[in-house]
């Protein structure tokens, strides 16, 4: 292997172990308990994250989902323009689930903005700290309910 070859291998490498340094608590998958079954959660955490969510998924496993984490006090809302699969959302305020959307469905928008895309909850911007999204009909099945308790274990 010439010279020029290892340059390039080694800067291959460090780059790859400066993106994955770079997600810090991405790098792992947190999980948690939601009704009877444990969730690995991807976390969406920076806007661009946030503002792409579960866009053009076209499947999930049961057992996933993913997180969205928020400042203090930050009000949400959801749509879901561009999201294929069906979702129940999860509204979680200091460590309790304080709203749950089921069984919400892709918005089949035809505007290119999604202006006409419901936003979930429907009535008003919820108090947050973070939302969980998994799969439409995950509540029902496992027996989450609002008021539940929320622990995250962001362990490896």
């Amino acid at each position: 292997m010439s010279k020029q070859q290892v340059a390039n291998l080694s800067a291959v490498a460090l780059t790859a172990v400066l993106l994955c340094g770079a997600k810090g608590a991405h790098a792992m998958m947190p999980t948690v308990k939601l009704g009877s079954e444990v969730v690995k959660l991807e976390v969406a955490e920076t806007p661009a994250e946030i503002t792409k969510g579960l866009m053009f998924r076209t499947s999930m496993p049961e057992t996933q989902g993913m997180v969205f984490i928020f400042p203090p006090g930050q009000k949400v809302a959801f749509w879901m323009k561009n999201t294929l699969i069906p979702l129940d959302m999860v509204f979680i305020k200091d460590g309790k689930i304080e709203k749950i959307c089921k069984d919400v469905p892709p918005c089949k928008s035809k505007d290119p903005e999604g202006a006409d895309c419901p936003v979930y909850p429907s009535r008003a911007l919820i108090e947050v700290s973070e939302v969980i999204e998994v799969n439409a009909g995950f509540c029902e099945r496992h027996g989450v309910k609002e008021g539940d308790e929320v622990k995250f274990d962001f362990k490896k």
